[in-house]
């Protein structure tokens, strides 16, 4: 019974034996399918004269910037400005209430006239005296030549005792009258010198008189635009303090300074660039510099580096620089952000390609270029983006047939067909070449005021504009 029911089963799996090995044979002498050789897009790379602009983002500030605070205390009597206009050094701003001042300034100038007339009739004493000299000069004389005749008289005994002693006492007297003009002249002397001291100090109070009746109309110190009002009319301010009132901020416009940080390892490029003689050091040289805003595509407005900081900031790692731009019609406003480009490196011919031909593995970047028909792998060592291209520093001549398009599929050794594509160069709107720009380019960071009807002008314009700087 066992032996009925397994032979079924051993004849199934012997069919389905028979059917593989059949499968098997037809598989076998089939020929496999060919895949069709793929297209890459090929061009050559772009070689190209141009300058290494590094990038950096900088905060626009004011060269001058002013806290203007009273120097003498009083009632605010006026004031001679519009909130936010454009003022010019010199301008008059405020009025402090000049009245106390004026009245100390009569005092001075009545201490200094009576101080005045006090040295005149010191200096009239003075010629008193020297006169009163003259005389007991003349009557000592005139005493020594009667004491010397007496003498020799008595020595004859033609006078008494008597009237030698009268004539020896009268000497004595007048040389007494001639000590005393002494005294009395330096004593005028005295008084002369104390009068002129006198004068002197009395002149400085009203020096300092003059200064705070001046103070009381306060000017502006610097050029630029004037912020709001702190203090209105009528209110009482102090001044000549630390902590004097503020009365409002004057932020100069034309020129206008931009700063930013660099990092260690971009300084040192600089520094080793400057020591090889191709790249002239920012702290010699006036490099020029380009700056865009946030609304600006381009980098419209030319400057050039200005300072450059001693040491390097412990809590950052970078050192602080500083460029300095032309700002004629004010569009560049202190506190802004601008993306700022400095040269980075000399004019010279470089190799550019798309970012898009470039493939990158764990250790480093490659290209794929073709040679008679076959890909073969280059490893390149890159570096920025100029004009939308990415430099290439080493790996790349500029002759090769580079695949642009079609990178995912292609391997290295791989037959391919080819067909010209078109690398695309996207100016940036900096030059290929610079020089640093001479003296008479230069920016100077302390301009003359503006003439008034520029200022009226620019004025008009904050009215039109709402204000809106």
């Amino acid at each position: 019974m066992k032996i009925q029911t397994q032979c079924p089963s051993i004849q199934f799996v012997g069919l389905l034996a028979l059917c593989a090995v059949a499968v098997g044979c037809n598989q076998g002498g089939a020929e496999p399918q060919q895949r069709p050789i793929p297209t890459m897009t090929v061009a050559q790379p772009v070689r190209k004269q141009i300058v290494e602009w590094d990038a950096y983002m900088g905060r626009l500030e004011a060269v001058d910037f002013v806290e203007v605070r009273a120097r003498v205390s009083g009632y605010l009597e006026t004031i001679h400005f519009d909130e936010g206009q454009v003022v010019n050094e010199g301008d008059l701003l405020f009025v402090i209430d000049p009245r106390p001042y004026q009245a100390e300034l009569n005092r001075a100038l009545a201490a200094l006239r009576q101080a005045e007339s006090g040295l005149q009739q010191s200096r009239a004493q003075l010629t008193v005296a020297k006169a009163l000299k003259l005389q007991a000069d003349a009557r000592l004389q005139l005493a020594l030549a009667r004491v010397q005749r007496t003498r020799q008289l008595k020595s004859q005994n033609a006078i008494t005792q008597a009237d030698l002693d009268q004539d020896e006492s009268a000497y004595l007297e007048a040389e007494a009258d001639v000590e005393g003009a002494k005294a009395g002249i330096t004593s005028a002397e005295a008084a002369i010198a104390t009068e002129m001291a006198t004068v002197e100090s009395v002149k400085a109070e009203v020096e300092t008189a003059e200064l705070n009746l001046e103070y009381t109309r306060i000017r502006a110190p610097v050029s630029g635009r004037i912020s709001h009002e702190n203090v209105t009319e009528g209110n009482l301010v102090s001044g000549g303090t630390a902590t004097s009132t503020l009365l409002t901020t004057i932020a100069s416009v034309d020129p206008i300074y931009c700063t930013f940080d660099a990092n260690e390892q971009e300084v040192l490029k600089y520094v080793r660039l400057d020591q090889a003689g191709t790249r002239a050091s920012s702290r010699e040289a006036k490099n020029p510099v380009y700056l865009g805003l946030v609304d600006e595509t381009a980098f419209p407005h030319l400057g050039h580096m200005d300072f450059v900081d001693n040491r390097f900031d412990t809590n950052s790692a970078t050192m602080r620089a500083r460029c300095v731009f032309p700002n004629d019609d004010f569009v560049l406003v202190p506190g802004m952000f601008a993306r700022i480009r400095i040269p980075g490196s000399a004019s010279y011919e470089a190799v550019l390609i798309p970012d898009s031909a470039i493939g990158t593995d764990q250790a480093s970047q490659f290209v794929y270029v073709v040679i008679d028909g076959v890909i073969e792998r280059r490893g390149v060592k890159l570096g920025p983006i100029v004009d939308g291209l990415r430099v290439v520093r080493e790996g790349l001549s500029g002759g090769e047939s580079l695949v642009i398009e079609g990178l995912l599929q292609a391997r290295p050794e791989m037959a391919v067909k080819t067909k010209a594509g078109e690398i695309k160069v996207i100016e940036d709107g900096l030059p290929d070449q610079y020089e640093p720009l001479p003296p008479e380019q230069w920016i100077s960071p302390s301009p003359d005021p503006l003439p008034a009807s520029e200022v009226s002008r620019l004025n008009r314009q904050a009215d039109q504009g709402g204000n809106s700087q």
